[in-house]
This record gives C-alpha cells, structure tokens and sequence, in this order.
C-alpha cells in the first residue's frame, strides 16, 4: 500500500462509486445471480450491509461479529445511509487499531480493505443488474496497488477465485477486477468463486 494513499479518501471514492451501482437495485431483481457465484443479489447486499456495520464499529475499536441482516430493494436506501455512516465514523477521530476476536488489525489495513470490498461488490451489484459502470480508473488503481497486500494465496479459493486472464494493455479496472477473480467479460454468467 502506498504511504501517499488517504485511506478515508479510498474509502470515500469507492462508496460514492458503490452508492451509484445501488440506484439499479429493484425487487425483481434480487434473485439475479451475481459474480460471487454463491450469491444472489439480495445475499450480497446483505453481505454489504453487514460488511459496512462491521467497518464502521472498527473505527470504535471493536468489531462484533454478528448474523448479516436481510436486505431487500426497499433496504438499498437503508444500505446507501449506512455507507454514509460508516465514512462519517472515520472522517472523525477515530481508532488506530480494532479488534477482531483475538487479532488487532491497523485501520489503515482495514479502510484499504474496505475500499477495495465496497468498490468490487459495488461492481458485482453493477453486473447482476445490467446497469454497471467500470470502476474509475484513478480509483482501480490506487486500489490496485494495496489489493495484493490485502488478498492472498490464503484467501484463495475459499474468499476469491484466482486471478482470471485478461488482455495486454487492459485498464487498472480490469486489472483489479481480474485480480479479485472476476470475469469482465460475462460476469454473471462466468462469476468467481467467493466474494
């Protein structure tokens, strides 16, 4: 990860990206597959939903480790408001470390994280319902940068597929999405292992 990286600026930059891909999120659509290929849409949101809780109790210090709460399309506002919590929660003071069990993780790790979580899973949302744009390449690739420090041979294949081919030249978009296995070419069709 780069020391020039705001990780609060990340964070920022990936839920205003993410909160973009969450206005084509309807009912109907909450069965559609997704590019986590156990999931359905309605189970990724909710893998969202709980994934903000826990980001914004690290900044407190502590993340519990709770149930993910259902979501439905009438909850994506409720998902959009809980995004803007969580940026409100480390715009302020916050902890330098939080607590997970008996592991301590540095928030600089855990923002660079949840950029790169929210960013993706926002473009997962993209796909499921045809109305995804790329992740910005300013933003791809600053998270580039820190995802290999972040996803690692350990998290494979259980947490993400591996790495999926892409072409010479192809975007920091690309690049990221590949990394996190993910298929950018057909991705509900052809989605990765985990999320």
């Amino acid at each position: 990860m780069t020391a020039s990286t705001d990780p609060v600026e990340l964070l920022e930059r990936a839920i205003g990206y993410t909160r973009g891909t969450l206005s084509g999120v309807r009912d109907e659509l909450l069965t559609r597959p997704t590019p986590c290929s156990q999931w359905s849409l309605a189970d990724l949101l909710a893998h969202m939903a709980d994934s903000l809780d826990a980001l914004t109790e690290a900044s407190r210090g502590v993340i519990a480790i709770a149930p993910a709460p259902v979501v439905s399309a009438a909850g994506v506002g409720v998902l959009r408001d809980k995004a803007c919590h969580l940026l409100g929660a480390w715009s302020n003071p916050h902890a330098t470390e939080a607590r997970l069990g008996p592991a301590r993780i540095e928030s600089r790790v855990l923002l660079h994280a949840g950029a790169l979580e929210i960013a993706v899973h926002g473009w997962d949302v993209g796909q499921a319902t045809g109305t995804g744009e790329p992740i910005p390449e300013a933003l791809a690739t600053a998270l580039l940068s820190a995802a290999p420090h972040l996803i690692t041979r350990a998290d494979r294949p259980s947490r993400f597929g591996p790495p999926t081919p892409t072409t010479g030249g192809a975007p920091s978009s690309a690049l990221l999405l590949s990394f996190t296995g993910r298929h950018t070419g057909c991705p509900a069709s052809q989605p990765g292992l985990g999320p």
